[in-house]
């Protein structure tokens, strides 16, 4: 499959008129069409919505009227994120068919700038999943290697861009759950800051924990989606109040005099040798470029698995508790009383997953057990959170690699929770601080599959932290590389 052009691309050929939204819209749809029946990366695509959709931006372009910086430019949205084309099923028999009566605030804000929503993307089951294999709809493939995953739980939204289906998407990351699937894809995955990005309208999985963010080919795509959807809202208490600097005239920040802090806890046992070369090639380079490598440590680095496995089932449990077989979604269909109800809706309508971290979640707030655990979960979060601070304070960035290893097999963890938990053992932690977090191509191992290098920066850093990134790609072709795409 031939590559599609980037965002910036599109947005300039549609600007300059060299390219109308229904020609760049149809093109992305038949992509879509010859990749689908082996990636399984989209839930529902709805062509003749889209199509309408890009018809009247090509009628306001000829009215001479003002479009927006995305105009005429496709984008595909993660299933947990609310609009009102196209159903909204969070990956889940719970939400199968679900109408969202409203957009979410991100899919306003694409839409008013004039990107095309072009279809919904698979998921892990309300997010809940490191290999996109927990959803009720069929599993993604990894556009590298169709017997392996592609990630989660924003395996679809990276499986889209990877095999070229659309420029651009939106996931969301709870415990890395862009970062990791952009990894195992070779796209670039950012999670903003906690409060960078409103999250009206995504389906709450742990509140506190949640931010959605952009997926695409290349660093400045990713800026160019982030100019958009990041900034303040009402609807959102949790949004930060404050200036939404112009992430991509930030760039060009040369890498001389960047220190990148480098922490032994994220090269440990359990990291495959291949990922550990190609991280530290990266470094390597970096530092080639004039970049101060810093040794840091963070010390309760070794307790974020089990501490975001505490605090997020523990919210989690709360937010799904609205599940209840009467108000919305799936509805047992014979119950003997209102208890049978409640109780066959949530069995029938969670996957073993979703029950089992709805269940620890449940345990670990329940009376004579929230002190011992949940207590002892939010002040490791507060040690983890000050671990970053003070290293922040010495470095602009911290490196790491996204994921123990490359993507696995189809399979192959799917009935070892505790394998697939630790999948996300590099990217929790910068959820529990509310730090931003990239993923970017740095290589591949023998078999072909992408690796990605982790860049962290404080609250509200994205500006060094796109920087980097882009400074980067700048100097190798990862991230230019493309899949084969076939059966």
């Amino acid at each position: 499959m031939t590559g599609l052009s980037t965002i910036y691309e599109l947005a300039a050929a549609f600007r300059a008129k060299q390219r109308s939204a229904e020609d760049i819209t149809r093109d992305c749809l038949d992509r879509i069409e010859a990749a689908e029946p082996s990636v399984h990366a989209f839930v529902s695509c709805d062509r003749a919505a889209a199509l309408a959709h890009a018809s009247q931006l090509d009628a306001a372009r000829r009215r001479g009227e003002k479009i927006g910086p995305l105009a005429g430019v496709p984008v595909a949205i993660k299933d947990n994120i609310c609009t009102t084309v196209g159903a909204t099923t969070c990956g889940s028999q719970m939400l199968e068919g679900y109408q969202s009566v409203y957009n979410a605030h991100v899919v306003d804000r694409l839409e008013a700038a004039g990107a095309i929503v072009i279809g919904k993307t698979n998921l892990d089951a309300f997010a809940m999943g490191s290999s996109t294999e927990t959803s009720h709809h069929p599993t993604t493939r990894n556009p590298w290697d169709k017997t392996c995953v592609a990630g989660g739980s924003s395996g679809g939204s990276a499986a889209a861009v990877a095999a070229r289906e659309v420029p651009g998407a939106l996931g969301s990351d709870t415990g890395g759950s862009i970062r990791q699937p952009a990894s195992y894809c070779g796209v670039v995955g950012l999670k903003p800051t906690y409060g960078r990005v409103s999250r009206f309208g995504l389906v709450a999985f742990a509140s506190s924990l949640d931010q959605i963010g952009p997926i695409a080919t290349n660093v400045r795509d990713v800026a160019l989606l982030l100019n958009v959807i990041a900034g303040q809202d009402k609807c959102d208490s949790t949004s930060a109040d404050g200036a939404v600097p112009d992430f991509e005239s930030c760039l060009e920040r040369p890498l001389q005099g960047l220190r990148i802090g480098i922490s032994d806890e994220y090269f440990c046992e359990g990291l495959h040798a291949e990922v550990d070369r190609a991280v530290r090639a990266a470094l390597e380079l970096y530092q080639a470029e004039g970049t101060e490598l810093v040794p840091i440590e963070l010390p309760h680095m070794k307790y974020a698995v089990a501490c975001y496995y505490i605090v997020a089932p523990a919210e989690a449990s709360s937010n799904l508790a609205r599940y209840d077989g009467v108000h919305y979604g799936y509805r047992a269909a014979k119950p003997e009383d209102i208890v049978d109800l409640y109780s066959s809706s949530r069995g029938e309508g969670f996957c073993p997953e979703v029950k089992r971290r709805i269940m620890l979640g449940t345990y670990v707030l329940s009376s004579g057990y929230y002190e011992q655990y949940y207590l002892k979960a939010m002040k490791v979060r507060t040690l983890i959170k000050e671990d970053f601070d003070n290293a922040f304070r010495r470095v602009d960035v911290i490196a790491s690699p996204v994921a123990p290893t490359t993507a696995f097999r189809i399979g192959e963890k799917l009935d070892d929770p505790l394998a697939m938990y630790l999948t996300d053992v590099y990217t929790v932690s910068a959820n529990l601080a509310g730090i931003c977090a990239i993923s970017i191509p740095c290589g591949f191992d023998k078999c072909g599959l992408p690796i990605g290098l982790q860049l962290m920066g404080p609250a509200f850093g994205e500006e060094i932290l796109l920087a980097a990134a882009h400074q980067y790609q700048l100097r190798t072709d990862h991230h230019t590389k493309l899949p084969g795409c076939g059966d």
